[in-house]
Parts: structure tokens; sequence; C-alpha cells
């Protein structure tokens, strides 16, 4: 049997005003006709609470596109959880940030795609960043926890001391300087996201640089597994630390699991998340070791990375049940290594365009701009919701 789930994540919806290349949320979208009742969710908080869950983390989509987000927080914090909002901030103003605030919210995650406005724009796929800065004064200025989420990848990386210093102006009391993961939309845009070896090495020297001298600043730092010997362990192994509820109600061991074939997925509207968490055939499915191949079987590290994720193993490999393809170990690794040389091979300049040298203007910069607009597979919306103007 299972302990209780630490955290819950509430994907509250798939409704965004953003299209980031690099989203985590599925290819297929959940419409706004699916997404769960005020009650429904009410009633996941409190049956989570009652498992002995200590922490909901309130996202989507954007989860300030659901006009009872107060409520919900409300909700939460009065079951006894933690409450936390991952937000683009986008549709934050002060007055909903007060209510927010007086029902409870404890933490809240603000995203930034870049420091550079055309740069943060152009990955967003829309005009977001100058309202984004607006949005963190407020939240500085309130009593809440507040971390600042910085995705980097191919394209900012060569930045990323300017885009950490900029954070910084910010007043965060964390920051989280987070290498994209390669599923969802930034499966699809891996080829123009993934960085090259010397990128990753010299973006590890710049953030410990930064924790030396940012003493009162927490740093977290997420690297990119395709350069690691080893696999992660994916939230923190299959449903043994984390629930995932997707906008219709559908339980889930991780964000990504609904692309594995094969695996039923239970729904809250239906079972409870105690009987989902210790005896649903999805949960159970890689939970524990019984499950693992070889030569994760007889690892001494099985207990620390699980076999890796099981997502990857199946977009990579085909085969969800395989060890994690990043493993140096693994039969797959390869496949991994394939894709990292031509990586490699190919310089900055040569996939989507070079960025603007020293004296060039911003012509050069726009031209860029243009050519990474044309190039990635922005994220949509579900059916229905009218997407906010491209830039």
């Amino acid at each position: 049997m299972s302990t209780a789930p630490l955290a819950l994540i509430a994907e509250l919806t798939h409704r965004c005003p953003l299209r980031c290349v690099y989203c985590s949320n599925p290819l297929e979208l959940r419409a706004r006709s699916e997404e769960l009742s005020t009650e429904t969710w009410v009633r996941a908080f409190e049956e989570a609470a009652q498992l002995g869950t200590l922490h909901v983390h309130l996202t989507g989509g954007e989860p300030l596109a659901r006009g009872d987000l107060t409520p919900l927080v409300l909700a939460a914090r009065s079951a006894g959880l933690y409450t936390n909002l991952i937000t683009s901030g986008i549709g934050l103003n002060e007055k909903r940030l007060s209510s927010l605030v007086e029902a409870g919210l404890d933490h809240i995650q603000l995203s930034f795609q870049d420091a550079e406005e055309s740069s943060a724009d152009t990955i967003a796929g829309c005009s977001a960043h100058a309202q984004k800065v607006a949005v963190a004064q407020l939240i500085s200025e309130t009593r809440l926890a507040f971390t600042v989420n910085l995705v980097v990848h191919r394209r900012n990386l060569d930045r990323l001391e300017e885009i950490i210093s900029f954070a910084e102006r910010l007043r965060p009391h964390r920051i989280e300087i987070a290498h994209v993961q390669y599923y969802g939309w930034a499966l699809r845009n891996r080829e123009a996201l993934l960085p090259t070896l010397d990128q990753v090495q010299e973006s590890v020297a710049v953030v410990e640089r930064a924790k030396e001298r940012l003493k009162g600043i927490k740093i977290d730092f997420v690297t990119p597994d395709y350069y690691a010997t080893f696999p992660k362990p994916c939230m923190g192994g299959w449903a043994r630390l984390l629930m995932v509820v997707d906008p219709s109600g559908k339980a889930l061991p991780c964000h990504a699991a609904g692309v594995i074939p094969g695996l039923k997925f239970e729904n809250v509207k239906e079972k409870s998340l105690r009987w989902i968490w210790e005896e649903s055939s999805s949960f159970r499915r890689f939970r524990g070791e019984d499950w693992m191949p070889e030569p994760c079987r007889t690892c001494e590290r099985r207990t620390q990375d699980f076999g890796g994720c099981r997502c990857q193993a199946f977009l990579v490999a085909g085969d969800a049940a395989a060890t994690d393809p990043v493993c140096s170990l693994s039969p797959h690794r390869h496949l991994i290594d394939a894709v990292l040389k031509r990586i490699n091979l190919s310089p900055l300049s040569a996939d989507i365009g070079s960025s603007a040298e020293p004296g060039a203007g911003n012509v050069k910069a726009l031209d860029t701009d243009l050519a990474l607009r044309q190039r990635w597979a922005y994220r949509t919306n579900p059916a229905g919701v009218r997407e906010r103007p491209e830039l």
C-alpha cells in the first residue's frame, strides 16, 4: 500500500491566454464544457485532505480563466490544504489578487519566458511580458510566498545571467530555473528547444554563481535529463508522491500519463480519490518494482530513480515499461544520443535564424523573431475558445 500523495495537482482548465511552445499540456486539450464544476472540485479538495494530502497546486492551462478561482482557493484552504497558484499572471489585477489573498492563498508561482520582451512574447505566442512584470510588482507587495519560474532552452540560455538578474529585480522569495522537459508541445518543438552540451554546462556554472551571490533567494535548478547519466525520479516515482486531476476530472499519476495506451484512468466524478490512489489499475501499474525490466530490476539505483519516466519511455522508445531511454544503461539510449548528435552538430543560427549581432540594430532581431514564429508549433486552445491575438 502506498502512502498518501503529498500533493494534488489540480489542472482547473486547459484554457490559456498564452500559446507557449514548450507547454506540457497534452496535444488533445479538454474543452470548457468538460471542465469540473465548482462543487466537484470542492469535494476533491476535501477528499485529498482526508487522504492525507498536504498541498494543492492550482494550475492549468491558466487557472485565472476560471471565474470561480477565489471560491476554489477558499475551499482548498478550508480543507486544510496549503494552496499554491501556478499562473502566467494574465488576468490578475489588484482587486482579484486581494480576493485570492483574503481567501487564503499561500503561495504563487509566476512564469516568465525571458528577460527580453520581444523574445518572451515570441515564445509565448502573444504580447504578455509587460503585463507579467506589472503583476509581479503587485504580488511582491502582498504577504504571499512568491516564486518566479524561468523556463530555459536553446533560444534563451545564452542570456541566463541576464534572465536571473531580471528575476532578482522582481523580488521573489524563490527562483526556479527549469530546462524544458520534452512532453506535450515541447516534444513537438524539441529540435528548436533542446540546448547544446556547451549551453547546458555553461548554465550549470551560471546558476552556481547566482546561488553564491543571491544568498537571500532560494534557487532551484532543473536540468535537461537528455544529458544525464541516469534518469530523474519522475514525479518522485509513478504514483508515489503526487496525483494529477485534469480539467475533466480524469486522475493521472503525472501530467503526461494520458499518452500511454492501454491504461484506464478513473474520473473523480465517479470514484473517490482514495479509491483511485489505492486501488485503480493505472496508479498501481508502475508503482513499486515488480514491473521493472532489466537493467532496472537489479540496479542499485532502482529505489532512487524508480526506472525513470514512464511517459518518456513510451514517447522515445515506444514502450512505457522500458527503462527510461535517457539512462546510460538503457538499451534505447542510442535514440537519445542520436537526437543530441543532431542538436550539437546544428549551430543555433542554422535551424531558425541567427540572433541579432552587435551593431545590427533591431531589424535583424525582428527578422529572427519572425522566423521563430513561422517555425514553432504553438500551443492551441480547446475548441470554442477565442485565441489571444498573435504578435
